[in-house]
């Protein structure tokens, strides 16, 4: 349980959730494939599909973020609410948010699969073998 906070913490800084080295991302939207500290593959499912949750994690965050705003407005501006500016505000809002907060999204769903699967030797970066020398 200590190191829950840990793990959180690193991933909302945008480092490797497991041990805090980075960065992790080479640009906004390509995560590298394994943490260049710890070389834990940071793609820990090999079948597939394994970034469902980050995906999941953004639309509910996005969700979260456009209610508040919504309920917030509301109840700031009542009894007369700026519908259109809601509308238009709203619309913004969820097409920039996601974007905005997908490294977030990615590195607190390695948080939280390395939560209730702890790592294994499997699931770090094996060195390559070395080829056989050519010379020239």
């Amino acid at each position: 349980m200590r190191r829950l906070p840990g793990l959180f913490l690193r991933a909302l800084r945008l480092r490797c959730p497991s041990c805090g080295g980075g960065p992790v991302f080479v640009t906004w939207v390509r995560m590298c494939p394994s943490c260049p500290s710890c070389g834990i593959n940071f793609d820990r499912e090999p079948q597939g599909g394994y970034w469902v949750g980050s995906n999941t994690i953004n639309l509910f965050v996005t969700e979260a973020v456009f209610a508040g705003a919504f309920v917030g407005t509301l109840a700031l501006t009542w009894p007369t609410p700026p519908w259109d500016a809601m509308l238009w505000g709203g619309m913004v809002l969820m097409l920039l948010f996601p974007v905005g907060f997908y490294p977030w999204s990615k590195t607190l769903f390695l948080a939280v699969d390395l939560t209730f699967r702890p790592r294994e030797p499997e699931d770090y970066v094996q060195p390559a073998e070395p080829g056989p020398r050519v010379r020239r």
